[in-house]
């Protein structure tokens, strides 16, 4: 292994001059190939994802001389945003702790010790590191609680005005987070896509009644910035920090698998991506098995993969997991993706398994949000169905907070 101060040093001792004349990385679409300098989406309609990347040349560094005092961002030369530290807009966030969960022969990472006390953290540093990188001032978002209440919070410590969408029924913490940094909530009746749609109309412009066609393109945003968990590439590359954490922590190894709590896929997305950068870069051997707990009832990536009656067993709508209620996530074809790549799957969790799950982490001293009782409900499903063994490796985010519920 080679000494960390090296690679380090490449991206934060660059004279300023050269940090200065690097401009914003570009983008680029997985489905036609469109280079573009910034857009919320490809005019081709797809999610977009950054162009080319980072990979760091040198080996890994020795696990105990990794400096993380700078969390996440310790792994800067992993990330597209923020070459020039000044850009870094930072709570200090990252570096959750590992721990060992011997009642479910894993080890949970503590998602839920951030600043906001949740994941969504990971992605609201990047996405705001890059909007300051562009120089905006206005950012919007529609979210159903946390990734609100993380891009409010990381807005207000970059100074830029946000609007956030949600609910009608956000749950009240997560509202009073969103208005105590400052930020504007702009509440919405209907389910989590009306959300959505509004806050799209929002940054684009209500379509035009007699046409039916936009008055803004992609490009304009009516002086805001579309800070979308979901659209956003920035976003994703926070949220692929926790394997580099992981793989870290357990001294530059994956586990066999990874289990996570799946709505729009944020975080398991940007594991998988980072695990796959990892792999590329020689820090670890092989990606592990990623494994996609989703809601009973809300389950499309396990219909994707095994129809109606494996996403709605028992006619079951797990309502508990409100934070991943999410019919139609914008990067369905990139999880399915993910987990069939890497050889893992989808389970369905119904409310009941959740609330189980859930007491036991409480009674555990784990004390987290509902949302997160599905990832450690489908280890047990999983070990059943015989797709991960007794003596395998596994980790299992806990990604929110019970302080916010």
């Amino acid at each position: 292994m080679t000494d960390p101060i090296d690679d380090h040093a490449v991206a934060d001792t660059a004279s300023t001059d050269e940090r200065d004349a690097a401009p914003p990385r570009s983008l680029a679409c997985p489905d036609c190939g469109t280079v573009v300098d910034d857009r919320w989406r490809c005019r081709c309609g797809a999610p977009l994802r950054f162009d080319s990347p980072p990979i760091p040349s040198t080996g890994p560094p020795e696990p105990s001389a990794l400096d993380a005092r700078a969390g996440l961002w310790s792994f800067a030369p992993f990330l597209a945003v923020g070459d020039d530290p000044r850009d870094r807009v930072t709570l200090g966030e990252g570096a959750t702790p590992l721990v060992d969960a011997p009642e479910w022969d894993a080890a949970f990472k503590l998602e839920y010790v951030f600043p906001t006390g949740s994941f969504k953290d990971r992605g609201a540093t990047t996405t705001l590191t890059r909007a300051r990188e562009l120089g905006v001032d206005r950012v919007v978002e529609d979210s159903s609680g946390n990734a609100g209440a993380a891009i409010a919070t990381y807005a207000a410590r970059a100074g830029i005005d946000a609007e956030v969408y949600v609910p009608a029924d956000v749950k009240p913490a997560k509202l009073r987070a969103i208005r105590r940094a400052g930020a504007t909530p702009v509440r919405i009746e209907g389910g989590r896509r009306a959300v959505t749609e509004a806050c799209i109309d929002a940054v684009e412009g209500a379509p035009d009644v007699a046409t039916g066609t936009s008055a803004a393109t992609d490009d304009a945003t009516g002086g805001a910035w579309y800070a979308s968990h979901a659209w956003n590439p920035a976003f994703f590359e926070g949220t692929a920090t926790i394997a580099y954490e992981i793989a870290h922590q357990r001294d530059w190894s994956a586990p066999d698998a990874v289990v996570i709590p799946v709505g729009h896929g944020t975080l398991l997305l940007g594991a998988h991506w980072g695990f796959e950068r990892l792999a590329r870069a020689g820090w670890i051997d092989a990606c592990p098995r990623l494994y996609a707990a989703q809601a009973a009832g809300v389950a499309p990536l396990v219909r994707a993969l095994h129809g109606p009656e494996e996403a709605t067993p028992a006619d079951d709508r797990n309502v508990a997991a409100d934070g991943i209620q999410i019919a139609e996530p914008v990067r369905l074809s990139a999880l399915r993706t993910a987990v069939t790549e890497t050889g893992g799957d989808a389970v369905a969790v119904t409310e009941a398994a959740g609330d189980a799950a859930l007491d036991r982490l409480h009674a555990a001293g784990f004390y987290t949000e509902p949302t997160c009782a599905v990832a450690p409900a489908a280890i047990e499903m999983l070990r059943d169905r015989g797709a991960i063994a007794p003596d395998e490796d596994v980790v299992v985010p806990l990604t929110g907070s019970g302080l916010k519920t």
